[in-house]
């Protein structure tokens, strides 16, 4: 009961982190949703698809049958400190990121961030999703799963590569230096 109330509260609070985060700057008149940097049907539809990722893992954690395979034991013990590990990162790459958050392209000036996580990886949320999509192949052992893992994981990298090229156009030699000392993922 704890380990399916703690794969069911990261996931619902990281939620309410984005539309409470999104209400809050739009109070300030600032939008949260960019402009989707590569195809939109996609790109939205990547977003979307880690959630049903993520209620699946939630679901198997409550016993509710998601795969013909079970999983043993100390892999899905493995899978839920990934799975918390995974949000851990999302919430402080969220936090860190504070007013320049954007869900896509920023349409207006943001701020580079490269500092707390950002020093470690220049996409710090991005590694806690894949972390959060490994752990739920490996706690569900669903191969549907898995191949909207790596699904995600591919269009989420060419949406990496689309949000850099804006990057470099938008912070030039600041943003260059960046990437010379600080990875693209870990």
């Amino acid at each position: 009961m704890i380990k399916a109330l703690a794969v069911t509260l990261f996931p619902v609070v990281f939620m309410a982190v984005l539309v409470g985060g999104g209400e809050r700057l739009r109070r300030r008149q600032i939008e949260q949703d960019g402009d989707a940097p590569i195809g939109k049907s996609v790109f939205y539809g990547s977003k979307y698809l880690i959630v049903v990722v993520w209620v699946a893992m939630i679901l198997a954690s409550w016993g509710v049958r998601v795969s013909f395979v079970e999983s043993p034991a100390a892999l899905q013990t493995a899978a839920v400190c990934l799975w918390v590990a995974g949000f851990l990162v999302l919430f402080a790459g969220r936090f860190g990121l504070g007013d320049s958050f954007r869900i896509g392209r920023p349409r207006e000036s943001t701020r580079l961030r490269t500092d707390g996580l950002f020093r470690i990886s220049r996409n710090p949320m991005y590694v806690g999703v894949y972390s959060t999509l490994l752990a739920a192949t490996l706690y569900t052992m669903n191969p549907a799963l898995l191949l909207a893992g790596i699904f995600i994981a591919a269009v989420h990298h060419r949406i990496i590569l689309a949000e850099e090229a804006h990057l470099r156009s938008a912070f030039g030699k600041e943003y260059a230096e960046y990437c010379r000392r600080v990875r693209r993922y870990l």
